[in-house]
C-alpha cells in the first residue's frame, strides 16, 4: 500500500490495522454481535474503500460475511471461538501460526520455539523500545500478529496527531514502515494464503482476503 501523507490518510490506516487486529484476537461476544448484525462487514467495506483497497477482494471480503447476517450472537461467537482455537492455537499444534517467530524459525529449520526464538526476541525487544510492552496479567509473545497490526495501528495513529508519545519515544512513519519490513512483510501474504486455505469460516476468509492487500 501507498504510504499516507495527510492526518485522514493515517487514520484511515489506523482504522484498517484496527479492524485486523480486532478479528485476529480472541472471538469475543461483542465480536459475535458486530458480525451478527452487520457492522463488521460495513466496517470492512468503508475502510477498505477508505484505504483505496482493490474493489474486487473487498466485495468478496463482504459477500463472505453476508451470511452471518442475522444469526444467533452466542452461537455465532460459539462458532468463531472455535474456528479461532483450531486455526490459531491447536492441539497440540495450530493449522496457522499467528507468531513471526514461527514462521522465521521455519524459514531457518531450527525449532520454532515461541518467546526464546532469534525473531521473538527481536520483535519483543524493538517493540520495547518504543515503549510497548505486554498488558500486565498476560504471557503472550508480543510477535503475535494481531499485536503486531495493534502496534502499525498505534503508529498509524501517532503519525496523525491523535496520540501524544512517551517523552523519549520516537515513531514516525519510517518507524511505522521499517517495522513492517523487518519484521511482517516476509510472512504475512504466506499466513493470509493459509488462513484462507485452512478455515471453514468464511469470517477467517474475509479477513484474509484483506490481509492479502496490505
Amino acid at each position: 500500500m501507498i504510504r499516507p501523507t495527510t492526518q485522514q490518510e493515517w487514520l484511515n490506516r489506523a482504522a484498517l490495522y484496527e479492524l485486523l487486529a480486532l478479528g485476529l484476537r480472541v472471538p469475543t461476544a461483542e465480536l459475535g454481535e458486530a458480525v451478527s448484525s452487520g457492522e463488521f462487514a460495513e466496517a470492512l467495506e468503508e475502510i477498505g474503500a477508505a484505504n483505496g483497497l482493490a474493489t474486487a477482494p473487498v466485495e468478496q471480503a463482504v459477500a463472505d460475511l453476508a451470511g452471518y447476517k442475522g444469526q444467533d450472537v452466542e452461537a455465532l461467537f460459539h462458532r468463531l471461538r472455535v474456528e479461532y482455537t483450531r486455526l490459531f492455537v491447536g492441539a497440540p499444534e495450530p493449522q496457522v501460526s499467528p507468531f513471526a517467530g514461527v514462521w522465521w524459525a521455519g524459514d531457518q529449520g531450527v525449532e520454532p520455539l515461541l518467546f526464546v526464538n532469534k525473531r521473538s526476541m527481536e520483535v519483543e525487544r524493538y517493540l520495547r523500545a518504543v515503549g510497548v510492552g505486554r498488558p500486565e496479567g498476560t504471557n503472550e509473545p508480543l510477535d503475535n500478529i494481531a499485536t503486531m497490526l495493534e502496534f502499525l495501528q498505534y503508529a498509524a495513529l501517532v503519525c496523525a496527531g491523535s496520540v501524544e508519545l512517551p517523552e523519549g519515544v520516537e515513531i514516525d512513519a519510517e518507524t511505522s514502515e521499517r517495522f513492517a519490513d523487518d519484521f511482517l512483510n516476509d510472512w504475512l501474504g504466506r499466513f493470509a494464503l493459509k488462513t484462507a486455505e485452512e478455515t471453514r469460516e468464511p469470517f477467517y476468509r474475509a479477513l484474509a482476503k484483506l490481509l492479502g492487500l496490505l
